[in-house]
């Protein structure tokens, strides 16, 4: 497993290497994208193992029911519908359960027929706002946009992929392709140049998805990374 994914993971679930804890208390240099102040539950499937964190009974019912799990069936629906009916006595339900994906060795990369712009710091501000790019910058302020590149054809942006830090040791990776740059690689091209771009600067690139996005799955293994973990996080009922 990668060391710098397994002390990430040790900080965003506050537990050791070997353990899983049963109390949630937050822990400088976790991942902080779209953080909530509250935590409930969130959970990860990695290396075989399930970690837990969130409040002290239900992370107390989730040990009763799942200690005996594994992690590679856990996100299968039997299992989150019974957990689901659990949440929504607290008022709570499974918000996104996402597969996310590594890369640890640069790739080659052929840029050849695109013109490439690298966007970094305030020059990214000026897609604020442009939906076209919401997967590329999240403009969010507990994990800054840092780095972004375009494909460039024609003096038309074709596709566009970013980096947020999301902690001090692990960016992540977001990418979205117009509807004319599709299904000409441009969405690897570009994954794999930023991921190049964070390897350079000693961070671990990494990059999620969701379970039925078939399409940037292929992106992700196509750039270079490999599954390494998923994780499942809680959101309050309206």
């Amino acid at each position: 497993m990668n060391d710098i994914l397994c002390e990430q993971l040790s900080r965003d679930y506050c537990c050791s290497r070997e353990d899983v804890i049963d109390k949630y208390s937050p822990v400088d240099g976790r991942r902080r994208y779209q953080e909530k102040e509250e935590c409930y539950l969130k959970l990860v499937c990695v290396n075989g193992k399930l970690l837990f964190t969130g409040r002290e009974d239900i992370i107390a019912w989730c040990q009763e029911n799942y200690e005996s799990y594994g992690s590679e069936w856990f996100m299968e629906a039997k299992n989150l519908r019974k957990l689901n009916d659990r949440l929504h006595l607290d008022g709570y339900q499974i918000g996104m359960a996402h597969p996310f994906y590594i890369s640890e060795e640069k790739s080659d990369v052929d840029t050849s027929g695109y013109d490439i712009k690298w966007y970094r710091g305030k020059e990214i501000e000026q897609f604020r706002g442009d939906n076209r790019f919401c997967e590329a910058y999240t403009f969010c302020k507990t994990a800054p946009d840092m780095v972004g590149v375009a494909a460039i054809k024609d003096d038309e942006i074709l596709g566009m992929a970013g980096a947020s830090m999301d902690s001090p040791m692990m960016w992540q990776i977001g990418i979205n392709v117009e509807p004319n740059g599709r299904r000409k690689g441009i969405g690897k091209m570009l994954v794999s140049l930023l991921k190049n771009e964070i390897l350079g600067k000693g961070r671990l690139p990494y990059y999620g998805t969701s379970m039925g996005h078939i399409a940037s799955q292929k992106v992700a293994i196509g750039s270079g990374f490999v599954p390494a973990w998923a994780e499942l996080v809680t959101d309050r009922l309206e």
